[in-house]
């Protein structure tokens, strides 16, 4: 994630995190825990940056697709879309709300299917499921500057572990 209030970092580019480890944890949940326990003993939490080490990219399969599935999609995610320009067409124009609602979710079905149908079967069943993609760290490191590392560990071993 991106921090604004990171300063000197030349033209925004990223660049590899320096400092002395103070602990390695299973979860992104554990070290941000033990940052924010840092910050409730008024470290200087500046100084602190988490790593997420030995990166992996994960696709989680949700469900299998079907032609059914595809077109139901697109047809309420059309309709939903239809509504809200719908909505907002009978806004800025006014008079009876009942033609622009129509029309709007009439053209949102319509765009729905296509907009679903088309990738769906370019796909020529080669990929008939869902899936969601995450990057996920195999560990977690928690590294500080050097000047105050060693304050922190010390600090963090005090950290009650659940």
């Amino acid at each position: 994630m991106t921090n604004p209030m990171r300063q000197g970092q030349p033209g925004g580019l990223p660049t590899p995190p320096k400092g002395w480890p103070i602990g390695s944890y299973g979860t992104y949940a554990e070290a941000q825990r033990a940052v924010d326990y840092l910050s409730d003993e008024n470290f200087t939490v500046q100084d602190v940056t988490i790593v997420g080490v030995d990166l992996m990219q994960v696709e989680r399969v949700i469900g299998r697709l079907t032609w059914g599935k595809v077109i139901g999609t697109g047809l309420v995610s059309g309709a939903w879309l239809g509504l809200f320009f719908g909505l907002l067409v009978y806004l800025v124009v006014g008079g009876s709300i009942g033609g622009p609602l129509i029309f709007g979710i009439l053209g949102g079905v319509i765009f729905g299917l296509i907009s679903t149908a088309i990738p769906y079967a370019a796909t020529r069943g080669q990929r008939d499921f869902a899936s969601t993609m995450q990057l996920v760290a195999g560990r977690y490191d928690v590294i500080c500057d050097p000047k105050s590392a060693e304050r922190a560990r010390d600090m963090l071993s005090r950290l009650p572990m659940n």
